[in-house]
């Protein structure tokens, strides 16, 4: 989601829990370990991504971060629509209170973690291990300067929604309850150094703020690193989201994540890309929607090309008959487009 409407806010305190205490696997290599990041206004990112900006945690690659995001809004924002105050995390009172550096975004985001031996040119693996809701409650809102219809919409309104975990809805309104499918609208590495400090807004070939709401616990996304240790930073926790994100908000709320990481130096990528067990999925970002669509067909092509080793006027074909482009968001600035590359159709010989 955009900063015009609310803030991700998101923290950590580094706790490490060694799974494998200093040992080694058989390699050599340190045995993997897991790493706990808890909500601190000391160790956050608010609203952008940098390559100078200082890492909250150091892992190698192989190791798990479980992580816990909050709200993409203000405690203020909160109570005004009616969250009772001891409903609000105080996590997210702290970082109000205390973090000053921010933007030229509005996400807050957990990190950047540093993943070490990672370097540029490599590409990033985030394996979604688990996502689990925070809160029993998100909201969804809009306003006068933001969404894909302001000259429709032009006020503010938010929407509390109470979200059932055992059932996994949220009632949305009498009769209405929406299935939650929770994913992090926001997962990146820190773009080239020449790029400075970026909003945390746009997407873009770090990833960041993709908004793509088949990135569920079970898949992995794929990421090009663009500096060493890749600085990845995540936020922006959605319970469930449409394609298009049309009002610049999903379900917002807080989650907690499992995810692994790994450095893999044997797929040279451009743009980021993520995999399911039903499907792989490329994708295309542009301020331009019809760019944007280009860049995903193409990256369809090169895909199926070099992964299945099609011709690319075959793979051109495939990409028209079987694979699925969906406009993923078109409210961040930079529009997103991905491509489902259903796996069924690839039959082992």
């Amino acid at each position: 989601m955009n900063r015009s409407i609310a803030i991700v806010t998101i923290g950590v305190l580094v706790f490490v829990v060694a799974t494998a205490g200093g040992q080694q696997d058989k390699g050599g290599a340190p045995a993997p370990k897991t790493h706990e990041l808890k909500a601190s206004p000391k160790t956050v990112t608010w609203g952008y991504y940098d390559a100078s900006a200082p890492p909250v945690l150091k892992i190698n690659s192989g190791d798990t971060v479980e992580v816990h995001t909050l709200i993409t809004n203000s405690p203020m924002g909160l109570e005004r629509a009616f969250v009772p105050a001891d409903k609000v995390e105080q996590a997210l009172r702290d970082i109000y209170k205390e973090v000053a550096n921010k933007g030229p975004g509005g996400h807050i985001l957990t990190g950047p973690i540093y993943v070490e031996g990672a370097e540029p040119g490599d590409t990033l693996e985030v394996r979604i291990q688990k996502i689990k809701l925070a809160l029993p409650y998100a909201y969804n809102a809009f306003g006068p300067k933001s969404g894909f219809l302001p000259e429709d919409f032009p006020r503010s309104k938010i929407k509390i929604i109470g979200l059932d975990e055992q059932r996994m809805i949220g009632r949305f309104a009498e009769g209405i309850e929406i299935p939650l499918k929770p994913f992090f609208g926001s997962m990146g590495v820190a773009p080239p150094p020449s790029a400075g400090r970026i909003s945390s807004g746009p997407p873009g070939i770090h990833a960041g703020n993709l908004d793509n709401k088949e990135l569920v616990a079970g898949t992995t996304l794929f990421i090009p690193v663009h500096v060493k240790g890749a600085l990845f930073s995540v936020g922006d926790g959605h319970a469930a989201q449409g394609n298009g994100e049309v009002d610049i908000t999903a379900l917002e709320t807080s989650l907690y994540g499992t995810l692994q990481f790994i450095i893999r130096k044997d797929m040279p990528l451009k743009w980021p890309r993520a995999e399911t067990p039903t499907h792989y999925i490329v994708m295309g970002l542009d301020t331009d929607l019809t760019k944007a669509t280009k860049i995903a067909v193409r990256e369809a092509i090169d895909f199926l090309t070099k992964e299945k080793n099609l011709s690319p006027d075959d793979a051109y074909m495939l990409s028209s008959v079987a694979v699925d482009f969906n406009i993923t968001q078109l409210v961040d600035g930079v529009k997103g487009v991905h491509g489902m590359i259903p796996k069924e159709i690839f039959k082992k010989k």
